[in-house]
């Protein structure tokens, strides 16, 4: 896929700067924000020593440090904020095996801030593995709340024969997913602007989510699920991912829950939506604790922890 004439020449700036870095071997694994913040406050003497501590860590680092035709793509692509005689990179890049993704900077502050991170990389294994095992034909595929594009990434990869669509609310993510595609160099990926499936017409073979899943306070898209405890946002999706099945297809969500004594209440929300006569269907727990400190913020004061899971829903034919 290559950025149109419409696209901005700051796209088309933020498209040679990732292709410069595919070219000089830049690999860098995106964390936790806690993680993250916990690596910068190690002191250190240079800011910025690479690539990986200018698109990776956004280290502060001196112009002389970067080539001169990158720095040149970061005026261009309007990502250079001065900090005193230095500079910083206003985005991110992280890789995920051959692929390369631009995200927003850290920290991830803004409303239309968008997010990469640990949930990324498991969503994409929980993707990866469906496709190795499922025999199930897969020609229209969806990603909802693409983001960075990683689930139609993955899938086009995978079945390059399919049509598949990336859909999301943010217009920035929209972006940043055209030119992940770009990246990525897949000719079957379309991206488009959808509240979840709304804005799109037709059935599926596969659809694809991994939707915020947090109480955030200032409801910041990439973060905040809604719902008593963020499960609201998982499942609108659900609900309105069924229809749009074709007989033998099958929704894929990866997705957050809070667990209050023990309760899983969004699988007894599942339990009252999947009627076993028309569904086949398996949830997993994939991880029994994640982002734990999200159990200080208000809203989880009787949350045990949080746990990731994935569904899958299989329409009978």
């Amino acid at each position: 896929m290559q950025l149109t004439n419409r696209q901005t020449q700051a796209d088309r700036a933020l498209l040679h700067l990732g292709r410069r870095l595919q070219a000089d071997g830049y690999s860098f694994t995106c964390v936790t924000p806690a993680t993250h913040q916990r690596n910068l406050d190690r002191p250190l003497t240079d800011p910025a020593r690479s690539l990986r501590d200018i698109f990776g860590w956004n280290r502060r680092f001196a112009p002389e440090r970067i080539s001169p035709d990158e720095l040149e793509q970061m005026h261009l692509a309007d990502i250079v904020e001065p900090q005193g005689s230095e500079l910083r990179s206003t985005v991110r890049f992280s890789t995920l095996g051959e692929w390369l993704f631009l995200h927003s900077g850290y920290p991830t502050e803004s409303t239309d801030a968008v997010f990469f991170g640990p949930d990324s990389y498991r969503f994409a294994q929980v993707i990866q593995a469906h496709l190795q095992h499922s025999i199930n034909p897969v020609n229209h595929a969806i990603e909802i709340g693409a983001g960075t594009g990683i689930g139609a990434i993955v899938i086009a990869a995978a079945r390059r024969h399919a049509q598949v669509t990336a859909v999301d609310i943010n217009d920035l993510a929209l972006r940043y997913t055209a030119i992940n595609v770009a990246l990525a160099e897949l000719a079957n990926v379309s991206v488009a602007h959808s509240d979840v499936l709304q804005g799109v017409t037709g059935t599926f073979d596969l659809i694809v989510a991994n939707p915020p899943y947090m109480l955030d306070a200032s409801e910041r898209t990439y973060r905040h699920g809604g719902g008593t405890l963020g499960e609201g946002l998982s499942l609108r999706i659900v609900k309105e991912s069924l229809p749009r099945l074709a007989p033998g297809g099958t929704l894929l969500l990866y997705t957050g829950v809070a667990i209050v004594e023990g309760q899983d209440r969004f699988l007894d929300a599942l339990n009252d939506i999947l009627e076993p006569t028309r569904w086949v269907w398996r949830y997993q727990e994939l991880d029994p604790d994640v982002f734990g400190e999200q159990l200080l913020q208000p809203g989880y004061q009787d949350v045990e922890r949080i746990a990731a899971v994935t569904l899958t829903v299989t329409c009978r034919e």
